[in-house]
This record gives C-alpha cells, structure tokens and sequence, in this order.
C-alpha cells in the first residue's frame, strides 16, 4: 500500500461518504462502473475471485473458504458485509483487517476521484475494497455479496474463478421481489459463461430459476442434493461428489445448520481443484463471530451467574430463526436449560417469522431497541410479534436490563438449572453487544 498521505480519519470519511446519495439502497452498476473507470479499472487487476451469493450462509460459506485458501501459507483477500465491530472488517487484505491508515488513504482517493457525483455508500466503499484488493498481492479473493446479486455493486467481476448461492430465502423483499422466484432472479444474477457456481439447496422454486439462468448464460452448476452430498456421521462431516469421497473433521462452527454450509464451501473448494487437506482446514480453522457465538469473557458476562451460558447470533430472517432455534433445541436435548430469548430487529425484517420456530422453546422473550439504529423496530412492536406467535414476551430497556430480569428471575425460580440466554435478532445488535463487550 502506498504510505498515509490523508490526516482525516476513516469514519470521518464514512460519514461524509454517507450523504452522497440520498437513498441508502439503490441497486445499479452504473455509479459504481464510472468510479471504477476513475480510478483505472482496479476489478480488472484482481486475483481469481470466488463470489458468493444467496440469503442465508453467505457469511459462514465465506468464513469456511478463506480458512481453506490462507492455507498453508497462501494469502486470501475477503471482502464482506455488513461489519459488526468496526467498518475494517468488511476489508481482510491477505488474511488480516485493513489498517486505519490505509483505509483511510483509499477512502480519500475514491472521494476525490467521484467528486460530488451521486453514488451510495456500499458502491463507494466497495471501490475502495476493490482498489485495495488490486494493490496488494493474494493468491485468492473471496467477495460477499452485499444484496442481491445481479445489480450488486460487487457484480463488476466479468470472469470469476467461481460463484456460489447460498440458500436462497425471504429476505430484502423491498428491493429484491416478494417471491422467491422474484429473489432467485436478483441471486442468479452473479453466474457468468464458463464459470463454474455451486448451488447450497434450495427450494425448488429457486433451483428452478438459477438451472434456467444457467442454461441461459452458460454455466456449469454444482447442486446440493444432486451432485454432490454432505451428511454428519460419527462426529465428523462426510461429503461425497462425483470425485470420490471426503471423510473430514466437524465444523468448528455450531449448529447443525454448519454442516451443511461446510458442505458448500467443500463444493466449492473441488471446484477450484483443493483436495482432502486444504478441506479439513476449512473445518477446523474456520472463525466467523456472531454465529452462534458463546460469550465467554467481558462485562456482559459479568453480569450474570458463572454458570450461566450467554450466547450471540447475527441472523434476522425466518430461515436464520429456524435454524437457531433447531441449535437450541438440540442443546436442550442433550443438555437441559431454560433458554430466554434477547431480540432486536430492523423495521425492514420479519419479526414474527424469526421468532415463531421458538414458540414451545423460549421461556420468555426480552425485546429491545437496537441503540443507534434509526431503522430499529421498538422492543414494544418486537414483543408484541413474539406474542402474536405464542411466546411470552416483555420490552426491556436495553440488553443489560433484560440481563438484570433474567437473572432475577431466575433466582426467584425453584429450578436448579441456570439460564441459558441468547441475544439475537440482528448484525447490528450483535455488533453493539461485541463492541460494548469487548
């Protein structure tokens, strides 16, 4: 990277970058193409470029290839979105968090080369991604979709080395469509001619539309379910394609809904040549916070009982609920506990899907507002969907004072058990609980 020229600190240059466009989300390439064009075509100068696409798992999927490709001293670029902590996450150049100043220098050079043109925020910031994936050396880049997929600004990549789509679910329906037909059509968008796509299951709806889009562009799929099968036998992960079979360790990463996004990921790797090693290292390496987390250490922890289980998860639609709520109910299985639900979600999601798979699993629901968050659905409006799906459900002022009910609560109770409590609902709220935790 060049050397810091700018004194202006990164979120200074967020915060001015916010205004440029008046609508947060405005799906095209045509910004994003004459910015990049400014900057002389850092898309074009990349290395081989897995792009990733879907609803849910994006994240995970993401997390499981690039412990694969930082393999055994290979340097892998990641760009995702959105951050939890801080916005230098989003940007991993080589396998470690962009520096400030850097950051800083390549926000600068993309803001004057756009002047006061209008573009958003996510179309600015992945130019400046994409300048500083080109200036540094890698042998991979693993580029997360921000929304969608066919008019994404990610999508600037002409000739990929692979894509994937994820499960593809309701989710953004403002901007993607109301069906998932509709949502298939936006995600289907990334495949390119010759470019091998790996496809995670699907309904059919959905498996549908991208075989059609396939057909249609010219790109050889990879389905779950039909060429290639992923299972947990005996405590480990077994895949089996056409190229044989792969016997590997377990996910690191909780649930049983990891198995199959592993599952995906080993697809992909086959794709682009990995064989059985560099795959139970996307097993065992992998990390990707806020999925499932247990909370271990800070003041969050401290406000609770020693044995107390404290846990942390980032999803936020109907599909995401299921899922988390088939982790617990497994953990309840083998493991009994009540479990108290901590829930805060945007105004853009579907609060009564997310938490209608805990109905019969929750002992009570504690909603909160998302602190900073103008599109915050109030913890009143989030209680009463918990309520409108069967479950007990109160607002509290914060996820402290939840915390402070729980445990007093619990300490009334004549149950032996200690709580078991989850905090979700939201990237942004597991990003506040990680920040003011740390």
């Amino acid at each position: 990277m060049e050397p810091n020229t700018s004194p202006v600190r990164s979120d200074e240059i967020l915060e001015r970058l916010l205004s440029l466009h008046p609508k947060v989300i405005d799906l095209s390439l045509e910004r994003l193409e004459r910015l990049l064009a400014a900057i002389d075509h850092p898309e074009k100068k990349l290395p081989p470029v897995v792009h990733v696409a879907g609803t849910n798992a994006q994240g995970s999927v993401c997390a499981f290839l690039c412990s694969c490709l930082s393999h055994g001293g290979a340097r892998a670029h990641a760009y995702s979105s959105p951050h939890l902590a801080r916005f230098h996450e989003r940007i991993r150049l080589a396998g470690a968090l962009i520096e400030e100043d850097a950051l800083s220098d390549l926000l600068a050079e993309c803001e004057r080369a756009n002047g006061d043109a209008p573009i958003t925020f996510f179309e600015i910031t992945t130019a400046a991604a994409l300048l500083a994936f080109s200036r540094v050396e890698a042998e991979w880049l693993v580029l997360e979709v921000g929304l969608g997929g066919r008019l994404d600004a990610t999508n600037v990549i002409d000739a990929p080395a692979a894509t994937v789509i994820t499960p593809v679910s309701l989710d953004h329906q403002q901007f993607l469509g109301d069906t998932i037909e509709e949502i298939a059509v936006e995600k289907a968008g990334i495949l390119k001619a010759g470019v091998p796509c790996v496809v995670g299951a699907q309904e059919d709806a959905a498996l549908d539309v991208i075989h059609r889009t396939a057909e249609r562009v010219g790109a050889p799929l990879s389905v779950a379910g039909q060429d290639w099968r992923v299972s947990e036998e005996n405590g480990r992960l077994v895949f089996e394609d056409n190229h044989g079979l792969l016997d590997l360790p377990k996910p690191r990463l909780f649930g049983r809904h990891q198995v199959e996004n592993a599952g995906i990921a080993v697809a992909t790797l086959r794709a682009l040549g990995f064989e059985e090693p560099a795959c139970a290292a996307a097993m065992t390496e992998v990390d990707w916070p806020a999925r499932l987390q247990r909370l271990k250490s800070g003041p969050l922890i401290e406000a609770v009982s020693s044995d107390t289980e404290l846990w942390l998860d980032g999803g936020h639609n109907p599909a995401a609920g299921e899922a988390v709520a088939a982790f617990f109910g497994q953990l309840e299985e083998r493991s009994p506990a009540p479990l108290y639900v901590i829930c805060g979600m945007l105004n853009t999601k579907d609060p009564d899907g997310y938490l209608r798979p805990f109905d019969g699993l929750a002992r009570r629901v504690l909603t909160v507002s998302i602190p900073g968050e103008p599109n915050t659905l109030p913890a009143e409006d989030v209680a009463q969907a918990a309520v409108r799906v069967g479950l007990s459900a109160q607002a509290a002022g914060s996820v402290e004072g939840a915390l402070r009910t729980i445990m007093a609560e619990s300490a009334n109770d004549f149950v032996s058990d200690a709580p078991r409590i989850l905090i979700c609902g939201s990237l942004y709220l597991a990003g506040r609980v990680l920040r003011e935790n740390a």
